[in-house]
């Protein structure tokens, strides 16, 4: 009820009255709604999750980390990327890998990313990511000294973050999935040669299956098969198939 209104504690209890359902007590509401990361009804005032996606989907970023489990001269250990996602574009950066995510190392992804941003003429006025204990209050502070509004989406409700984790789970399915990955350099050129693909060459079912950096596909009466081409990378892994100009 409180995701989808901007309703105040004892609204939400007078619902739950008329459900049959006896209400815990104003404090209770507070609290359940508190642990959730919801405000209080006047400052949630947004509408519905979908309604505030649509209002806020072209300066709205969600970021995410992904680790994965590489081999070193030190045996396997967890190497990690650091994510950002333009909700409206679904543009994404991805931060250079590391096997030390400290604060001092994601406060500086934090201004990498943000120049970024800024190089390619997308706003960023808000960043949302979940409750990870790598997302300490210094790197939430360098993205307020840039005017941008951190969103923490709720406990146990990664939902909330849905394009970030999606783009995870392709990067994972379509690239990282079928490598053993050894060591930074290793999977900088694996996500630098993905991100290209993904960019520029891959359909995207969200986007009316056009490719993100192109205008509509030109259209052909008839078209010969002699005239496409197949373009891969990574050892044929993925695939790019196109009209070759005669």
């Amino acid at each position: 009820m409180a995701r989808e209104n901007d309703w105040g504690y004892t609204r939400i209890m007078g619902e739950l009255k008329k459900l049959g359902i006896t209400p815990p007590s104003r404090n209770t509401v507070k609290n359940i709604l508190k642990e959730h990361g919801l405000e209080p009804g006047p400052k949630r005032g947004e509408g519905t999750w979908d309604e505030f996606l649509k209002m806020h989907a072209a300066t709205l970023w969600q970021c995410d980390f992904y680790a994965k489990r590489v081999l070193t001269a030190r045996g396997f250990r967890d190497l990690y990327l650091l994510i950002f996602l333009h909700v409206e574009s679904r543009q994404v950066y991805i931060a250079p890998s590391t096997f030390h995510p400290n604060e001092e190392w994601v406060t500086e992804q934090a201004q990498a990313f943000l120049k970024h941003a800024e190089s390619q003429g997308q706003g960023v006025k808000k960043v949302m990511h979940d409750r990870d204990t790598k997302f300490t209050r210094a790197v939430d502070t360098e993205f307020e000294s840039a005017n941008v509004e951190i969103r923490k989406t709720a406990y146990r409700s990664p939902n909330t973050n849905s394009y970030a984790e999606r783009f995870i789970q392709t990067l994972q399915l379509e690239c990282l999935d079928h490598f053993v990955v050894f060591g930074e350099q290793h999977m900088d050129v694996l996500v630098k040669e993905f991100l290209k693909h993904y960019h520029e060459e891959r359909p995207h079912q969200g986007k009316e299956n056009e490719r993100l950096n192109s205008e509509n596909e030109p259209q052909a009466e008839t078209v010969s098969i002699d005239s496409v081409k197949c373009r891969e990378r990574l050892g044929g892994l993925l695939k790019h198939y196109h009209r070759h100009a005669a």
